[in-house]
């Protein structure tokens, strides 16, 4: 086929599937009837369609690339309303209904793969649907230029349909900004630390505005710094070089005067470009009432900025006739009392439109400074006394009765705990969204080994998260910051290394190190002054810093990079870094000192850092504290060294800023991180460790989003208003969010069926541990004699996993006389799940027993062995508890398809033996008994202590054991007085 005919059946294919607007429809004849007039003697058989795919055709691989994303990624779409996104189910509806072959389908299964990236998870009220498929591509003008714009980034396809839905999940739970009736919604959005969720909210701002929103309000953050960044952001991506220049000529000088970026800029031509002014196009312009150096200072032409045209103007401005002719206008404003006073001002002086105007708020980083955090023990009564940017807020939604206020944050926990009972507080009564985890972003999973399933003793830097990238300080090993600062010179050794050998300089353009070891001022002189002083005594470039240097590369960096480049270019020797680390040093030293500390509370001082990562490269070591941790973005971290302690999860979470995009070196991050950190007067933290406790409740939180997020009978499970009780602390000293965010309610009952429950604060005195050993000691005369090898071979993850274990059956009531009765170190994470297994009693016929197992040594080198109080031998695990006396995870990965089949949660094996114990309303138990002290000091003569053991387990009631088979949640008020504040669900 030549180039011609190639470009010809691109035409027909373009416009064909650009006929499909709202579902796949029959392919053959939708194409004949594009290429009719034009071509008709094109050749449109498959067979030439599929030579084309074959043979290497980019142009028409991308074009069907972006439609099958669009359909595999359809959330309930009318054509396949039965089949869930990103499935191969959704993929086989597509084809079906585009009527194509079976040979065409396996080629493109294999160039366009069904995406693995998972879908936001909705916590939602019922509400009205209105952003229906045809409404959205009817209006989508700035949505199409932002996505472009994406793909222009090298976003993939898949990446750009999540996006695309989720966008859409936040935009159809507005109000209709068409409605008659003004109607505001609430909501909230919920990342990842440094996971995009700009990305997210620009496109919310996009289909809004496309959709009919006229006045957009981004709070972004509380420094200019920030606010100027975000501003760049959405300048660049959604409002484009011609609405930014509003009529002037580019090439004119004297007509740029006031216009930002434009000569000043070296990305400005990378801006979004709509081909003209919108309004001339089809759309209508988008008008900017800030700019990236200013802020909100008053409406520049007085209240005539907010005056709309109205083609009817005896119909109200959200009437159709009139909203879709109207510009929209845009402000980016700093959090900040002054700056949200003058706005509120002059909104006060505007009659009449702002009844009928349309407007969403963009609130980001929305839990911090826009939550109330006054007392309600010290308000007047029957008044709520709000803080200074709470109130400002509130006076806005009160201002625009047509307002949607969305917030985004990745630490939720303070704005779930806002009384949901307060109409004008920011509390998400409408929806709360939890963004899938990016694919390539680096969060705290890939820093540490959450559930491995590899021995500790067996984890190497190509298995363990931890070994590969984080560097624990300890008391032992010194501070470890000569260390940190030659990892740093040597990590930009290795990227001008690869930049040399054609990785995209762009991967490169920043790199930076992060210092954060306190909140104070002084000290981050005092650490800037220690590390300029060791940058100049200690030179990577002398004899010794090179020695220093080589060691680092063979001890750390080598067998790293070896293990996790992913193909990326690393050198053989550090001999070809040499030439290398000269131009590394000279890079991050470049201004005379290779440090900028960045602690200011001034927009004054910002201005006058060199740390502009939009307009220069950035290659320094950066030294601070909170204006670190909280919507700053450090560009090309690589190295961090982290040792300060703080008693709020959410507030180490923003600390966090190691997590992100690292693409082209991500095998080079390191965290260097405080093992045993002092706070208070005599207390010590394990930082690595507290971080890990964090992840875990922050998973915990959005797998139990995800869990009732599902619709039973076509409604909601869970509304955002019982969310607030599904915030866990796996640390008593390290609290969800500060004590004044956080809401009172509590959880009363956790109906899991086919869910693994797993307590983990077993108790650790003696005393207690033999009370529970001896609770579980009868159960264990009644394993059968021999073991049985059960195997499951996952269909999910393609993996098999197998199981040697000692049997036996008991009944539902025999295990809750042990359960019942079992003390802990703390018993509340337990308690919920306790009520549901205790409720079971009066519901015999949804569980007819358990199925207890003791998974045994499958290798006899390393296995340990007692009896127990007299029982039979069991096999015994060795695990130390963490610094607070709770467990990690308590089963074996390898053991938990087994128990969780047995209960009926996941589909049936071949496995023989596994299928004999599955029954219809039978529950399963793995039983650990668990050694913490040395083998030699706890068996003695083949028997251990009852004293000395702990009997650990998880377990899975059955998938029968809930009357409707869905898992439920049951949650009561701790203060009674406070009547709506949350539902009980029975």
């Amino acid at each position: 086929m030549s180039d011609d005919d190639a470009n010809i059946l691109l035409e027909i294919h373009t416009s064909a599937l650009a006929g499909m607007v709202n579902s796949p429809r029959h392919f053959a004849r939708w194409a004949a009837l594009a290429a009719d007039e034009d071509h008709p003697d094109a050749d449109l058989t498959e067979e030439t369609f599929r030579a084309r795919l074959v043979g290497g055709d980019d142009a028409l691989l991308a074009l069907w690339s972006r439609h099958l994303n669009d359909w595999d990624f359809a959330e309930s779409p009318l054509w396949s309303p039965e089949t869930t996104p990103r499935t191969p189910a959704r993929r086989a509806a597509v084809y079906e209904r585009l009527r194509l072959g079976e040979d065409l389908r396996k080629v493109l299964d294999e160039a366009v793969r069904v995406s693995v990236i998972a879908g936001p998870t909705v916590i939602t009220r019922e509400f009205t649907p209105w952003y229906t498929q045809e409404r959205a591509a009817a209006r989508s003008f700035y949505w199409r230029a932002y996505e472009r714009k994406l793909r222009d980034k090298g976003w993939s396809d898949a990446a750009i349909a999540s996006l695309d839905g989720a966008s859409r999940a936040v935009v159809e739970r507005l109000s209709n900004p068409e409605q008659p009736a003004a109607r505001q919604a609430k909501g909230l959005v919920v990342g990842y630390v440094q996971s995009g969720k700009t990305a997210n909210f620009t496109g919310v701002a996009a289909k809004a505005i496309d959709a009919g929103y006229r006045l957009v309000i981004v709070l972004g953050g509380t420094l200019n710094m920030l606010r100027a960044q975000t501003q760049r952001r959405i300048d660049m991506e959604l409002i484009g070089q011609e609405n930014i220049l509003g009529g002037a000529d580019a090439s004119d000088v004297d007509s740029l005067v006031g216009i930002d970026y434009v000569g000043d800029d070296a990305e400005w031509d990378d801006f979004v470009s709509h081909g003209g002014r919108p309004s001339t196009r089809g759309s209508f312009d988008i008008d900017r009432l800030t700019t990236r150096d200013k802020d909100y200072k008053s409406l520049a032409t007085g209240i005539r900025a907010l005056e709309y045209d109205k083609r009817e103007r005896t119909l109200p401005l959200h009437d159709p006739s009139n909203l879709h002719h109207a510009a929209a206008r845009v402000m980016v404003v700093k959090k900040n009392k002054a700056v949200l006073t003058k706005l509120v001002k002059d909104l006060k002086q505007i009659h009449g439109i702002l009844g009928e105007l349309p407007a969403l708020i963009i609130d980001d980083e929305s839990d911090q400074a826009s939550v109330n955090t006054s007392n309600p023990k010290k308000w007047e009564q029957g008044r709520t006394e709000r803080t200074a940017i709470n109130s400002l807020i509130s006076q806005l939604l009160t201002l625009l009765p047509r307002a949607q206020y969305v917030g985004y944050t990745a630490t939720p926990f303070a704005n779930v705990f806002v009384d949901p009972s307060d109409g004008e507080d920011i509390f998400p009564s409408d929806f709360l969204i939890s963004l899938p985890r990016p694919t390539g972003y680096m969060g705290v999973q890939d820093f540490h080994d959450l559930d491995s399933p590899v021995e500790e003793g067996e984890r190497t830097v190509a298995n363990s998260q931890e070994k590969a990238h984080v560097r624990g300080i300890y008391d032992s090993t010194g501070d470890r910051l000569q260390e940190a600062m030659d990892a740093f010179v040597l990590s930009g050794a290795l990227k001008l290394y690869r930049l040399a050998a054609g990785v995209p300089e762009k991967n490169f353009r920043h790199h930076t190190m992060l210092v954060h070891e306190s909140v104070k001022m002084d000290d981050h002189a005092k650490l800037a002054l220690r590390i300029n002083t060791m940058w100049h005594e200690a030179p990577q470039t002398s004899a010794p810093g090179h020695a220093r240097l080589a060691a680092l590369w063979e001890s750390d960096f080598a067998a790293v990079s070896d293990a996790r480049a992913d193909g990326l270019p690393c050198p053989a020797s550090y001999d070809e870094l040499r030439q290398h680390v000269s131009r590394a040093r000279q890079l991050i030293g470049s201004t005379g000192t290779p440090v900028i500390v960045v602690n200011g509370d001034s927009d004054r001082y910002f201005d006058q850092l060199d740390l502009d990562f939009d307009s220069s490269n950035v290659w320094k070591i950066l030294v601070g504290g909170t204006k670190l941790s909280r919507g700053f973005t450090v560009e090309g971290l690589t190295i961090t060294y982290y040792r300060r302690t703080t008693q709020q999860a959410d507030t180490l979470m923003q600390m966090g800023r190691w997590f992100g995009f690292r693409p082209g070196y991500r095998d080079l991050v390191r965290l260097y991180i405080g093992r045993e950190e002092t706070y208070g007067r005599d207390k010590s933290a394990d930082l690595y460790e507290a971080f890990e406790a964090v992840c875990r409740d922050e998973e915990l939180f959005r797998e139990q989003l995800s869990r009732y997020a599902e619709l039973v009978d076509g409604r909601p499970q869970l509304t955002p208003s019982q969310v607030p009780p599904l915030v866990s602390q796996h640390l008593p000293w390290l609290k969800p969010a500060a004590r004044n965010k956080m809401f009172n309610a509590e959880l009363v009952e956790v109906r899991s069926p086919g869910q693994i429950i797993e307590p983990t604060a077993h108790p650790n005195s003696a005393v207690d541990l033999h009370h529970n050993t001896m609770l579980w000691r009868p159960l264990l005369d009644g394993f059968q004699a021999e073991r049985e090898e059960f195997t499951y071979h996952h269909p999910a993850t393609g993996r098999t996993y197998r199981l040697s274990a000692l049997l036996r059956t008991l009944s539902h009531a025999r295990l809750m006389d042990v359960l019942q009765n079992l003390r802990w170190w703390n018993a509340a994470p337990f308690a919920p799940h306790l009520e549901y297994l205790n409720s079971l009693l009066a519901t015999p016929h949804l569980v007819d027993d358990w199925l207890l197992i003791s998974p045994q040594h499958t290798s006899t080198t390393r296995a340990l062995t007692a009896s127990i109080a007299g029982s039979t031998p069991l096999a015994l695990s060795h695990r130390q508890r963490r610094r607070v006396e709770i467990f990690g995870s308590i089963s074996d990965p390898k053991h938990r398809a087994t128990a969780l089949r047995i209960a009926g949660a996941l589909p049936h094996t071949e496995d023989a033996v596994t299928e004999r114990h599955v029954r219809p309303r039978r529950g399963s138990i793995l039983l650990y008994p668990v050694i913490e002290d040395a083998p030699a000091t706890t068996i003695v003569n083949g028997t251990v202590d009852p004293a000395k053991v702990a009997m650990v387990f998880s377990l899975v009631p059955p998938v029968s054991a809930s009357p409707n088979g869905q898992p439920v949640v049951r949650f009561r008020a701790i203060d009674s007085g406070r009547d709506a504040a949350i539902i009980e669900t029975a």
